[in-house]
Formats: C-alpha cells, structure tokens, sequence
C-alpha cells in the first residue's frame, strides 16, 4: 500500500475505534490517523501470531484487525497514562 493509502487506512481505522470507545478521545484527525496505522501494525502482528491472518489491504479481515488494535492501544494508553482502571 502507498503512503496515501495507509494513512486513509488510519483515518478510517481511528475513527471507527473513536467512535467505538465510549469515553473521549483527543487529538483529532492527526491522532485518529497514528491511532489507525499504529493499531493496524498492532492489529496485524497479535492477528498474525494467533490466527495467521495479518493486514493485507483494504479489505474488511484487515479493517477489524487495525480497528481491533487501535482499542487495544486506546485501552493501554488510558491505563498506563492515568493510573487508572480500563
């Protein structure tokens, strides 16, 4: 995929796991698109090591694993940012 393409990959992987999570997030469309590429590689390397499917494109397998692994971020960030429960 080119640069173009993981970043509308990222736009739409963040904002799905945005709109997903209940509680607010910042750091608008900038943080939605390095929430969506970083949980995309996330995503695809936990999907890869337990079911031997990773990212391979826009297609929907790859869509769930990179939205997958952005609420898994979104969760790890909150609890070791806060100190809080998840």
């Amino acid at each position: 995929m080119s640069i173009i393409g993981w970043v509308l990959f990222g736009i739409i992987a963040g904002v799905i796991a945005n709109m997903v999570d209940p509680r607010p997030s910042y750091g608008g469309i900038l943080g939605a698109v390095v929430l969506g590429i970083v949980g995309a590689f996330v995503g695809g390397l936990i999907g890869a090591m337990l079911f031997g499917v990773g990212i391979t494109g826009f297609n929907l397998s790859s869509f769930l694993l990179a939205v997958g692994g952005s609420l898994l971020l979104l969760m790890v960030g909150r609890y070791l940012g806060h100190g809080r429960h998840v």
